[in-house]
């Protein structure tokens, strides 16, 4: 029986205006994925080691039965609002994002495939001779064929981060959570990296993160998105090996913002 038509059943259900795990398993998970994060320890690039290690992460959440989609980045070689000058226009700085993406999304497929995880990737932004275009007829298809779908091109449009297309394309494939991988292990309170007494925050509502400047989830317009949809945002860390498989399962991990 296909996946896609199976009962949903939500790990986080709405109690009292708050979500609450419930260990109940998400069915169609929307993984957002960071360029940076397939870089592995080099200052840019890809990184084949780092990409195969994340595969048998996917394939450990896979095989609990869920769906995965994966939003790629680009900034392992190009981040738009970074390359923007006087000299170059910030349209074409975000085109040169985009592209990257497009770099990430070959080389992760071609690493997930070899590792016997049947994955396609597809494209916002038309390059048929690389990519397939992306639709939402031909991701529902590879979904129901049991495959990782990994998409690129953000939203297609400049000014849009891929956090931003990560919850719209959430949105459009009707996900029930959008996990998002980072390098430490959930939302603090201030920054981790500066504050020894930042405490980490299991929950922390769209508002808080919204208008908390020392809460740093992803970026506000995604947000935003997020709470007038009503879509959870669980955000962890990549490199705790079982994480992504926990997410998929309902296990409290990392910090949901709900």
């Amino acid at each position: 029986m296909p996946l896609v038509s199976l009962p949903r059943e939500r790990a986080a259900v709405q109690f009292h205006g708050v979500f609450q795990y419930t260990g109940d398993m998400y069915k169609r998970i929307l993984l957002k994925l960071s360029g940076e994060q397939l870089r592995g320890d080099q200052p840019s690039g890809f990184d084949t080691e780092r990409a195969k290690w994340v595969a048998g992460q996917v394939k450990a959440a896979k095989e609990t039965g869920a769906e995965l989609i994966i939003m790629v980045g680009g900034g392992n070689y190009a981040r738009g609002a970074q390359l923007a000058n006087q000299s170059i226009q910030r349209i074409t700085a975000d085109n040169m994002g985009m592209l990257a993406t497009m770099l990430n999304a070959l080389a992760l497929a071609d690493v997930f495939n070899s590792e016997g995880l049947p994955t396609r990737a597809l494209s916002n932004v038309t390059v048929d001779q690389f990519l397939d275009q992306f639709t939402h007829r031909r991701a529902m298809s590879h979904l129901a064929k049991h495959r990782v779908v990994i998409v690129a091109g953000g939203t297609g449009r400049p000014f849009l981060t891929t956090d931003t297309a990560a919850l719209n394309l959430a949105l459009e494939l009707e996900c029930d959570v959008v996990v998002k991988t980072t390098k430490v292990d959930g939302v603090y309170d201030k920054d981790p990296a500066k504050f020894d007494d930042a405490q980490r925050l299991e929950q922390v509502s769209y508002q808080d993160a919204l208008a908390n400047p020392d809460i740093a989830v992803m970026d506000k317009a995604a947000l935003g998105l997020a709470m007038e949809q009503k879509i959870p945002v669980l955000v962890c860390d990549l490199l705790r090996d079982g994480n992504i498989a926990r997410a998929v399962r309902g296990d409290s991990v990392g910090t949901l913002v709900n």
